[in-house]
């Protein structure tokens, strides 16, 4: 005589905690890009309801900023500078450094009004530069300037080497050496191989320091 199975008891399914919510993330990101991220994707690659997935994340927009919060986390900024402009400097470099870890999240961040839903690690980096600002001598209007400056540049800077990064194999770049001596005389003495190779360097951190000193120049000046 057999005996059939005893039938499983239904029960609540297992929870989901937030490491595995941002591990399953991050591979859908690193193998299908950041657009293709939904919730009912995370959902279905983790097994579970999207009702489910909604007990820890509102939206996808809540989902993508758990995402760069968690990444804020691993860059904190470390050996703070006494100088507040090289206390800028590390704060932007580390901002620049969290971003380029997660280069999507520079497009996702690329509006105004992210502050209201960031985490402690990102509103840190934003508060060192601008209490750095202030104590160097600038207004508080001059301070929110100067963060939203290195905001633009540092985005920027990050958008454009991931979009490049993406371009085809067969990309061409603007033929320098077909223009007219006559009307863009410094362009063709540059020519392709100076601009592309000047391009492809990375040089974050000098420019930084040159724009800081500048912005402060002309914030106290």
């Amino acid at each position: 005589m057999t005996t059939s199975p005893t039938p499983r008891r239904a029960g609540r399914p297992p929870r989901t905690s937030r490491a595995q919510i941002v591990a399953a993330a991050r591979k859908i990101i690193d193998t299908e890009g950041w657009e293709k991220l939904t919730l009912r994707r995370l959902a279905a690659q983790l097994g579970i309801g999207t009702t489910t997935l909604y007990h820890h994340v509102r939206d996808r927009e809540d989902l993508l900023i758990l995402l760069i919060n968690d990444v804020v986390e691993q860059h904190p900024l470390s050996d703070v500078p006494t100088e507040p402009r090289d206390r800028i400097v590390a704060a932007a470099t580390t901002m620049r450094d969290a971003l380029a870890a997660a280069p999507w999240a520079a497009e996702v961040l690329a509006t105004d009004g992210f502050l209201a839903r960031v985490g402690p690690g990102a509103i840190t980096l934003v508060e060192t530069i601008v209490a750095a600002a202030t104590e160097y001598g600038c207004t508080h209007e001059q301070a929110v300037r100067v963060f939203r400056s290195l905001w633009y540049f540092t985005v920027g800077e990050i958008v454009v080497r991931t979009r490049t990064a993406r371009r085809p194999k067969d990309f061409r770049f603007a033929a320098l050496g077909d223009l007219d001596p006559a009307t863009h005389p410094q362009l063709v003495a540059i020519g392709d191989e100076l601009w592309q190779r000047v391009s492809a360097g990375d040089h974050y951190e000098e420019s930084l320091r040159a724009f800081v000193d500048g912005l402060l120049a002309q914030a106290i000046g």
